[in-house]
């Protein structure tokens, strides 16, 4: 009699656990990032009653008898499967697709998160405004001109300077990739203007000085009389106002005197060379 009390009284207090996990579960279905407990149950050890007993030449074999003692909880585990993203309209609120934690840090020790509802302080830093906790991960640096990631090094503090601005960058390096037509007309001297536009191909692209001022590079190609696979390109700062700007080329062999460089290809359309 005590036996079936003990064991009907753990199915309950059991799954009242359960009951305590589902409640938990509703409770949180507004919770940024929170993940859903799933409690799993495992039968408890039997009581054997009477042993097994093996085949003979008369009888063949006997199960034991065994009779169970109820049943306990085996795990109370998180489901960590993807929820719904939604927008919240925070600039400063992120959220992970897929698996993964965020980090976050409170002096030297780190705690792991899926709650993305981040905020900045008076300084700049990336925190978790619930407990002041500064989020982790790689600043941008600037390397040759470039902003890099570096995601091998150390995550640190995340500092977003909102409201600042950058100082402003001369151009460096311009990204120049053309096709030329072969078939373009050379301009001989004294052609009119139609033949010379009709003769000339060129492009333009934004390049700005150190002070963040806008300018507008140009490049204007031409056949070279007599040689079929030479171009002469003539480069210039705000055309229309060349004589201020005294747009030069130094491509190592002079000193830059002009704003004219020639490049020439072999018969397949590869560049063999480029001289000034």
């Amino acid at each position: 009699m005590m036996r079936s009390l003990y064991s009907g009284v753990s199915g309950l207090q059991n799954h009242q656990t359960r009951m305590d996990v589902i409640g938990n579960n509703i409770s949180n279905v507004n919770t940024t990032g929170f993940k859903r407990g799933r409690v799993n149950f495992q039968d408890m050890i039997s009581q054997q009653m009477a042993g097994a007993a093996k085949p003979t030449e008369e009888l063949g074999g006997v199960n034991p008898k065994d009779v169970g003692l109820g049943m306990t909880i085996a795990t109370i585990e998180q489901v960590f499967t993807q929820g719904n993203l939604q927008s919240t309209g925070v600039s400063t609120d992120v959220a992970i697709q897929g698996n993964g934690f965020f980090i976050v840090k409170d002096g030297e020790e780190s705690f792991y998160t899926r709650n993305g509802v981040f905020g900045l302080d008076r300084d700049g830093t990336l925190v978790n405004p619930a407990n002041g906790m500064r989020v982790q991960g790689w600043m941008a640096r600037e390397m040759n001109g470039e902003q890099i990631v570096q995601t091998a090094a150390t995550p640190t503090d995340l500092v977003i300077p909102v409201g600042s601005k950058d100082p402003a960058r001369e151009t460096s390096n311009v990204l120049f990739a053309c096709n030329l037509n072969k078939n373009t007309p050379e301009i001989i001297e004294g052609a009119s203007e139609a033949d010379i536009a009709k003769g000339t191909w060129g492009t333009e692209q934004k390049i700005y000085d150190s002070f963040g001022n806008e300018h507008l590079l140009s490049v204007s190609f031409r056949r070279v009389p007599g040689n079929p696979n030479a171009w002469q390109a003539t480069v210039n700062v705000d055309e229309g106002n060349a004589d201020f700007t005294q747009t030069r080329i130094g491509l190592g062999t002079t000193d830059g005197v002009q704003n004219t460089f020639i490049v020439e290809f072999d018969n397949m359309g590869t560049l063999r060379s480029v001289t000034d």
